[in-house]
């Protein structure tokens, strides 16, 4: 049995007849098209995955395992046994404390931007010149003040870091992240804390910065990450630290319970991406089968990204963008079209690096950084030259 219809148990369910468990009421679909949807370019039913051999048991929502007895327990009363239970859970967004925030009741006009229905809703409220205003400028955040912006609402964006998307990118990516944004309208504010929310009739009016400035606002998008949903994991009794803590085999303390996912913690590290998710869930899949094959020891995660639209952005970071002392850098700009390559090369070895506008060598650049091994004899340079195939 799987609970959790998202990435990671609907590929578990396409390679295994398994009972899977989903708590929303939508057929299983792709979350990192959600910006497409909300921003009017793909409807909610392009966006859904394909089913897997067992249909998913939509609407389902977990409440409770019972692990001596080995069932779980469902929020209409229905108890499922289960002979090896997956906890595929996924992620929440991360409600800021901010004032005029009690709980996960939001107010009027404030959206969290993680599901299709936050999406869905979202569509359903934003109209041209409606004031908006994204907290959060990390991926999800920026996704999210671009497809505003391309509904025609008066977009602002708040970061309390000193620049956008810093997980992934270094400051001059995400400088010329900042730039293009501009370019599409969006107001953008770095260093930026937002201390509380404005009402009036339960409904919210304007966004309160520490510094005392006010920003108007009838829509707030809180994109302020997201935190591995270990709720049940925990009160099952199940080791909890960051994530719901796993081995090579993705089992968790409980033999017969394993985790996968925006929920998992391996090795110390929760990932929070499509990919890992996907490589865990094929693992497992081997591992429950019987099949030999090997056991999870990690990803080395790239993230990649398209903004689209009229004005469309790709962009591709990995590994470590910042380099230490001793480190050899090689940067590319070409400031006419926008685009930015940077690698970061240590002991002769790929560690990390940064593609925005142009991704003609992210192929060759993943090969050499996922395959970790020593670097041919030839010019740094060509590194970000040579294309090797955009897949």
């Amino acid at each position: 049995m799987v609970v959790g219809g998202g990435t990671a148990g609907l590929r578990l369910a396409q390679r295994l007849p398994v009972t899977l468990l989903g708590e929303e009421a939508h057929a299983p679909y792709n979350r990192v098209l959600l910006a497409d949807v909300l921003a009017g370019r793909y409807a909610p039913e392009v966006v859904a995955l394909p089913e897997p051999r067992e249909p998913v048991r939509r609407g389902v929502r977990v409440v409770g395992i019972d692990r001596a007895a080995r069932t779980v327990a469902c929020s209409d009363g229905e108890v499922v046994g289960y002979d090896r239970l997956v906890l595929a859970t996924g992620s929440n967004p991360v409600l800021p404390p901010l004032r005029g925030l009690r709980g996960a009741a939001l107010p009027e006009g404030v959206h969290s931007f993680r599901t299709l229905d936050d999406c869905l809703a979202l569509r359903a409220v934003v109209r041209p010149g409606v004031r908006a205003v994204v907290i959060g400028g990390g991926l999800l955040g920026v996704s999210a003040a671009r497809a505003l912006a391309a509904l025609g609402a008066e977009v602002v964006l708040t970061q309390q870091g000193e620049g956008l998307m810093e997980r992934h990118l270094d400051p001059h990516a995400s400088a010329l992240l900042r730039e293009h944004l501009d370019g599409l309208g969006v107001e953008t504010h770095t260093e930026c804390r937002v201390s509380g929310l404005r009402q009036r009739d339960g409904a919210v009016t304007a966004v309160e910065l520490a510094d005392g400035f006010v920003l108007d606002a009838q829509v707030v998008v809180l994109a302020c990450g997201v935190r591995p949903r270990v709720a049940l994991a925990r009160e099952a009794g199940l080791d909890v630290r960051s994530g719901v803590v796993v081995d090579d085999e993705l089992r968790t303390s409980d033999p017969y319970i394993h985790a996968i996912g925006d929920c998992a913690e391996h090795d110390g590290r929760v990932y929070g991406l499509a990919g890992p998710a996907l490589e865990q869930a094929d693992v497992l899949a081997d591992v429950l089968s019987g099949t030999a094959g090997p056991r999870y020891t990690g990803t080395r995660a790239l993230t990649r990204l398209t903004l689209g639209g009229a004005q469309p952005l790709d962009l591709a970071a990995f590994g470590e963008a910042t380099p230490r002392p001793g480190d050899d850098v090689v940067q590319l700009t070409d400031a006419t079209k926008g685009a930015y390559r940077k690698v970061v090369v240590r002991d002769n070895r790929l560690v990390g690096g940064v593609l925005l506008g142009d991704l003609a060598a992210v192929g060759a650049l993943a090969r050499a950084w996922e395959g970790d091994e020593a670097l041919p004899e030839a010019p740094l340079l060509h590194l970000l030259t040579h294309d090797g195939g955009s897949s």
